[in-house]
């Protein structure tokens, strides 16, 4: 399984770099799984929320994904400055997953559900993201508290941590049996689902 996570200026680290972490794990334990860090734009680096430089692999056009991974970050920001909002409000990355989500599975992590719902990907389909997003996000969806909502060609994850969860989750649905326990133990990390 190939997953390309998108990257844009704002994302929040957790959201992408977590999830990453165990797809890499999981393919380093034999699970056929890898991740790719890509981006809309061409574009050296990127800056994400907490001030972490990324140099990305490339852009997302560029990588045949199974899935696509958005985080969030910036949400809750003003529209000017760097984040999931300015993003949600520019359209490039929605129009984007609009038109991959025809051939490609879509996830996201916390308010990179914003995102999958300017796609319209949302639409009366259930879906979560962070607490503080939710009233928004109902606007689209049919939010539920659920830290992780597969609805088949969409996954949403809640807050933050729980990109970790939702990694892991597909490590276990897509990888032999026993690669998600072994990528869990290796990172000494819990899942809460």
């Amino acid at each position: 399984m190939r997953i390309a996570i998108l990257l844009y200026d704002g994302f929040d680290e957790l959201d992408a770099v977590g999830p990453y972490e165990v797809f890499q794990t999981a393919g380093d334990l034999g699970g056929e799984m890898e991740a790719s860090l890509r981006t809309v734009d061409p574009v050296s680096t990127v800056t994400a929320s907490h001030g972490l430089t990324v140099a990305p692999d490339g852009r997302l056009e560029e990588y045949e994904a199974d899935l696509v991974l958005v985080p969030g970050g910036g949400w809750n920001t003003d529209p000017d400055e760097p984040g999931a909002r300015r993003e949600f409000e520019s359209g490039k990355i929605p129009d984007l997953l609009a038109e991959i989500h025809e051939e490609t599975t879509v996830a996201s992590v916390c308010t990179g559900a914003m995102l999958l719902a300017a796609a319209g990907l949302l639409n009366n389909r259930p879906a979560t993201t962070h607490h503080s997003a939710k009233e928004e996000l109902a606007v689209f969806a049919d939010v539920r508290n659920d830290r992780i909502v597969d609805d088949g060609d969409v996954l949403t994850a809640g807050g933050v941590t729980a990109g970790l969860d939702l990694a892991l989750y597909l490590v276990r649905t897509h990888c032999e049996e026993g690669i998600g326990e072994a990528v869990a133990d290796e990172m000494e990390y819990q899942p809460r689902v």
